[in-house]
């Protein structure tokens, strides 16, 4: 924890060692208990770079439903209903990474 100013009474977090720090601690986020994180490694290791817009909408969908585990309790047919698409394009999006062969 630095020294300096309100950085006593707002310890800087994970990554401030590399110029970041908060500018406004009063407005830091405050996670909601249903609150999910996208996994950055889709960006990181491009896997966003393969899918399709449809792949890429089902993935953002089942992350925000996801429970604690990562799992979602949605059926296909739910599924191709809330992102208006039909059921056979449900299929093609996903890709074969996603489910256990």
């Amino acid at each position: 924890m630095q020294q300096l100013g309100n950085d006593i009474l707002y310890p800087q977090p994970k990554g401030a060692e590399h110029g970041k720090r908060l500018l406004y601690p009063q407005r830091l986020r405050r996670l909601p208990p249903q609150f999910s994180w996208i996994d950055q490694r889709l960006v990181r290791e491009q896997h966003i770079d393969r899918l399709s817009h449809g792949a890429a909408a089902l993935y953002l969908f089942l992350c925000t439903v996801a429970d604690k585990n990562g799992l979602s309790y949605y059926s296909d047919r739910s599924l191709a209903r809330r992102l208006q698409m039909p059921a056979m394009q449900l299929d093609s999006a996903e890709p074969s990474w996603w489910r256990p062969i």
